[in-house]
């Protein structure tokens, strides 16, 4: 019948419309396995065998750190910790935790740490409990592990640092990695109980010291945990560094600056080690060893006196009286003075109508320029800076190491700032003016330096006016290679007479600190710093002594210094924050430590055969570390243009 006709035209239509489609269909199909097993199989066998196998990273020992005579400074000491995985508390972590505090305290902010770890890793990653275990802590656990389904006691290292705060800022610190690493660098949370510098050297040398790690090839299933080992390599551990500085030094230092908050720097002006490098007040690098507490940490940040920051390279201050040895040596450079040139001191300068104190009120007369260094006469600088002007001033600063790193190896260092007239009207968008320069004469004003930095240049004044740059780690180097600055010799020998009558002539600034060590002898320059604006009514009225003053309030006090004085070999700088005064606080600092300097080498000179054959007999029972020379890379750390404490 017709409709029959069309009705089965239909369903052989549609049968062969729905045939085509599946023949399509198993055509894509069979070209779409073709293609992942045939054309694209060896990408996903890596994959798969990514799946199956799994590289967990070694944590590699760190290098050890020595100071000068090879006395440790930095060390790794065996330790015992508890840790804890989560899988096997049988579901009940919090109350594992519980019990494990009855046997062994945990602080808060531990516990907030070990729940915030055991959230964040997966549950069968170990997470650490307890650091440094005590014999009785040890014994308390391996007691109870019945009671402690979980918690185990496994071996690490622990970094010790035996002078404590002696060393802080030099060697810095080691800790645990932070939330914020493990999100700077992923590769980290392969190795989340590793720790790495936060400071000093063990942040300036971290790619030293922190060594390789090695790794482990190991079997895992197909949710991650790891069956058995298939491959191992050991890690090499990091490289040994031998220092520059004395940790007898450091100790003296240390003791001599006691309560104040400042530093002190001794350099060797021909081969540029630093045998010393303090900051105060310090703090014990030990407490870092583990979790720190919120409280100690605002404590030390919080401080007034700033525990936490190296002043010594990162304290930016006006130098003062300390630059008067550059405004010396440019006028002397320019011609525009002789060493009998005078200048009269009536205690006041004009310009236009603004006055320029000298700090004596009555004025000192007429001086030449030993005079004026060694009485530290304000005016004879502000006309002396004046008749030099900005440009030769800067010039000779610059030479001498002013406005720019000085190189050593910690990268808290700052650039401090050495003002010219392009800076000036790119920062204030205003023309130098001469009020500008006598300022810049007495070293106040836009300028500001490091303690470093003053000790490099009173070093580089002091050896004849070669480059010498400061370094912390010990060199073969003598310093005879070293270039010159192209100074007249004649020109330092005159500053340096100034230097010699601030001390040891009757009416220096430091003669009450004059020293004599089997006639060895120092020189210097003090300096005190004013941070606040006096009012012409302060000074009608009568300034205030320093001690009257609240502690923010009062100068600042500098001493560099160089000895012995027939034939210099070391330089010093100390810089008191908020001293009052140069000569009454810094330099008898100074005078404290380069004593004990100088008797400290006689001492070492008269035990030097003793002292070698202890060594030879040392060396047959104890190997000697292989030191490697690390290399320095530095880290950029921004400026700021004003002091670092106004």
């Amino acid at each position: 019948m017709p409709w029959q006709s069309d009705g089965v035209r239909k369903i052989k239509k549609r049968t062969y419309m729905l045939a085509a489609g599946m023949l399509l269909f198993s055509f894509i199909l069979f070209g779409r396995m073709f293609y992942l097993q045939v054309l694209d199989a060896e990408k996903y066998k890596m994959l798969a065998e990514k799946n199956r196998i799994g590289i967990r990273q070694i944590i590699p020992e760190r290098g050890l750190i020595f100071d000068r005579n090879e006395q440790l400074l930095a060390q790794n000491r065996k330790t015992f910790r508890a840790i804890i995985t989560a899988e096997d508390t049988q579901g009940n972590v919090q109350k594992v935790l519980e019990k494990f505090q009855q046997l062994v305290p945990l602080e808060d902010f531990e516990l907030e740490r070990i729940v915030k770890e055991i959230k964040r890793k997966k549950s069968f990653v170990p997470v650490r409990v307890k650091e440094d275990l005590t014999f009785e802590q040890m014994s308390a656990i391996q007691l109870n592990i019945p009671q402690l389904p979980g918690i185990a006691i496994e071996e690490s290292l622990m970094r010790i640092y035996p002078e404590k705060e002696n060393t802080a800022h030099v060697v810095g610190y080691v800790s645990f990695l932070t939330e914020a690493d493990l999100k700077k660098n992923e590769r980290l949370h392969n190795l989340p109980d590793v720790r790495v510098g936060r400071m000093g050297l063990e942040n300036s040398f971290e790619v030293d010291l922190a060594g390789v790690a090695g790794s482990k090839k190991m079997e895992i299933n197909s949710i991650g945990r790891e069956v058995r080992e298939l491959e191992r390599q050991e890690p090499i551990s990091g490289n040994d560094i031998l220092l520059s500085i004395d940790k007898r030094l450091q100790k003296i230092a240390i003791e001599a600056m006691k309560d104040e908050a400042g530093s002190a720097v001794l350099m060797d002006i021909h081969t540029g080690e630093i045998l010393l490098l303090v900051s105060t007040p310090s703090f014990d690098t030990n407490i870092f060893n583990g979790p720190v507490s919120h409280k100690v940490w605002s404590q030390l940040n919080s401080n007034e006196r700033h525990p936490m920051l190296n002043k010594a390279v990162a304290g930016a201050y006006s130098p003062g009286s300390v630059f008067k040895i550059v405004v010396a040596l440019a006028g002397l450079e320019a011609g525009v003075i002789k060493l009998d040139t005078k200048i009269d001191c009536e205690g006041r300068l004009y310009v236009g109508s603004h006055p320029f104190h000298c700090w004596k009120k009555g004025g000192h007369g007429p001086m030449n320029l030993i005079e004026a260094l060694q009485h530290s006469c304000d005016i004879y600088f502000y006309e002396l800076a004046r008749q030099v002007g900005v440009d030769k001033i800067i010039e000779v600063a610059s030479r001498l190491g002013f406005g720019q790193k000085t190189g050593i190896e910690l990268n808290a260092e700052r650039t401090g700032l050495l003002p010219t007239r392009e800076w000036k009207y790119a920062r204030y968008n205003d023309a130098w003016r001469l009020g500008d320069t006598m300022n810049l004469g007495i070293g106040q004003g836009f300028l500001l330096s490091t303690p470093i930095q003053m000790v490099q240049m009173m070093a580089r004044v002091a050896n004849g006016g070669y480059e010498v740059s400061p370094t912390l780690l010990k060199t073969d180097e003598n310093g005879e290679d070293k270039k010159s600055l192209r100074f007249s010799p004649s020109h330092l020998k005159h500053v340096m007479r100034g230097l010699d009558a601030v001390v040891n002539k009757y009416g220096g600034t430091a003669y009450h600190t004059r020293l004599d060590v089997n006639g060895q002898k120092m020189a210097g320059k003090t300096a005190s710093t004013q941070i606040r604006h006096i009012s012409l009514a302060e000074r009608e009225e009568g300034l205030k002594q320093q001690h009257e003053l609240a502690w923010r309030d009062r100068d600042h006090a500098f001493f560099v210094a160089y000895a012995p004085l027939d034939k210099p070999r070391y330089a010093l700088v100390v810089a008191v924050e908020h001293g009052g005064g140069g000569g009454s606080v810094a330099a008898p600092i100074a005078s404290n430590i380069i004593r004990q300097v100088l008797l400290l080498e006689q001492e070492d000179k008269k035990n030097a055969h003793l002292k070698t054959q202890f060594s030879i007999s040392k060396l047959d029972l104890k190997k000697k570390p292989k030191f490697v020379k690390p290399i320095y890379q530095p880290v950029d750390v921004e400026d700021e243009v004003e002091p670092v404490f106004r």
